[in-house]
């Protein structure tokens, strides 16, 4: 069964155009964007250390 993953912004369903990272402060946390929260800039919050994005 394949766990379906959510923008961390949004909370929709990722799909083309989307990406993973880790947190760019503490690599403890895996970062989901979806395309559309990506070419609007809208920010996003790590839950491990806050740090919030994208700057």
């Amino acid at each position: 069964m394949v766990k379906a993953i959510f923008c961390t912004s949004c909370k929709k369903k990722l799909g083309p155009g989307s990406v993973t990272f880790s947190c760019p402060n503490c690599s403890k946390q895996e970062i989901n964007r979806c395309y559309h929260c990506r070419e609007l800039a809208t920010r996003y919050q790590c839950s491990k250390c806050e740090w919030e994005g994208p700057h």
